[in-house]
């Protein structure tokens, strides 16, 4: 990211058009490469493959004021790759937020072995065609 980009706060945008970003970083994210130091986190068991993806505490905040439902979120452990993120992507609205916590709590309320093996193929499988989530 680069330096002095969010002076005013934290600012939603769309990945593929977000002016705070650096070719590097660009390359690194249209590839899912930025996601891979997550890894480590999963590895001392901060974090999980599959469950809600985390967000910014100012995020949850604006989130909060629409939805109260967000605290269920933190029944479970953050994870790399998300059910929300599948279907729903990268947001860039509030409305694409509040979708997003209406399908992690989906996920909360069904999560299974066999459910979070779905939703890591799908996301290999995604990552292997190439498509941008």
């Amino acid at each position: 990211m680069k330096a002095g980009t969010e002076s005013d706060g934290p600012e939603l945008s769309n990945a593929e058009e977000d002016i705070r970003t650096t070719r590097i970083g660009k390359f690194l994210r249209s590839h899912h490469l930025d996601e891979l130091p997550q890894l480590w986190n999963v590895f001392i068991g901060d974090m999980s493959f599959v469950g809600p993806r985390p967000e910014r505490k100012f995020y949850i905040d604006q989130i909060m004021k629409h939805d109260p439902r967000y605290p269920f979120l933190y029944q479970i452990r953050p994870g790399v790759t998300s059910y929300a993120t599948l279907y729903n992507g990268y947001t860039d609205t509030m409305e694409k937020m509040l979708n997003r916590l209406e399908l992690d709590l989906y996920y909360l309320e069904h999560r299974s072995w066999w459910f979070d093996i779905k939703i890591l193929a799908k996301t290999f499988l995604n990552i292997a065609i190439g498509k941008i989530f």
